[in-house]
């Protein structure tokens, strides 16, 4: 019995459990996320990112972008796993492209719309932020690729 090639892409992600789905969207987050929070954490981020909730708590920053980023590598690992999760090469090129697309909805669309601040406003800190969501990007896909690839 053959696998044709355009089944290989497609019914991967059906194929795959959705528990290792879901497992490899939350250790993929979390890994991006402690990674990009630290950055975050230099910059002095984190009361900004908690100011969301209505707190200037560091404590509570990092609370609301781990969850952040966890709900966004669910969203990789449960609708994009089969197409985009198949290598790391392929991980790599997808994180990357993810990042910047998180970077346009959160800092420049959805968190300032949340504090009343411009929309689409560019300045070092923001250009800043887009390096960190590559690399977030990058390592939840490549961490997702890491267990999406082990055999049951």
């Amino acid at each position: 019995m053959s696998t044709s090639s355009s089944a290989a892409h497609g019914p991967r992600a059906l194929s795959t459990p959705l528990g290792r789905r879901v497992t490899a969207g939350v250790a993929g987050g979390l890994a991006g996320g402690i990674v990009f929070g630290m950055l975050m954490t230099m910059m002095g981020m984190m009361g900004m990112i908690a100011s969301m909730v209505g707190s200037q708590s560091p404590w509570v920053g990092w609370g609301v972008h781990l969850v952040i980023s966890i709900a966004y590598g669910l969203v990789l690992t449960l609708f994009f796993a089969g197409r985009f999760l198949t290598s790391y090469g392929r991980a790599t090129v997808t994180g990357l492209v993810y990042g910047v697309v998180l970077w346009i909805i959160g800092p420049l669309l959805i968190m300032p719309m949340m504090l009343g601040m411009p929309l689409l406003a560019f300045n070092l800190t923001v250009m800043l932020s887009l390096m960190g969501h590559m690399i977030y990007g990058v390592l939840l896909a490549v961490v997702a690729v890491r267990i999406l690839k082990v055999r049951a």
